[in-house]
């Protein structure tokens, strides 16, 4: 599972290669973490395509706490339409999450 990623395509290349509507600004990132705001593509209300920033981590709607969305960073392909905190999120909320580099952890 990826814990963190970097993302340092350039501006312009993203929005040509997503069809943006408006303006990309974005710096590049080397280290993003669980927690932060994150580059995502979403449709817009019209059927758009955008650029989006949202916190990475899931709040489930029926959570207590709001800190359970630093443990929901990823779910897994097999399981997600099974699991009742990813499944609405997967129905009605998707996104594209912009990448072009990951990094998994090796125990020592």
């Amino acid at each position: 599972m990826c814990g963190r990623y970097s993302l340092s395509t350039p501006d312009e290349e993203l929005a040509e290669i997503f069809e943006l509507a408006g303006p990309v600004v974005m710096r590049p990132r080397y280290n993003i973490a669980p927690t932060q705001q994150v580059a995502v593509v979403r449709r817009s209300g019209s059927g758009r395509r955008q650029l989006a920033l949202l916190r990475w981590g899931l709040i489930p709607h029926w959570a207590d706490d709001p800190n359970i969305g630093t443990h929901m960073i990823n779910a897994r392909l097999e399981t997600v339409t099974e699991k009742p905190a990813f499944r609405e999120a997967l129905q009605k909320r998707r996104c594209l999450v912009l990448a072009d580099g990951f990094y998994e952890w090796q125990r020592q």
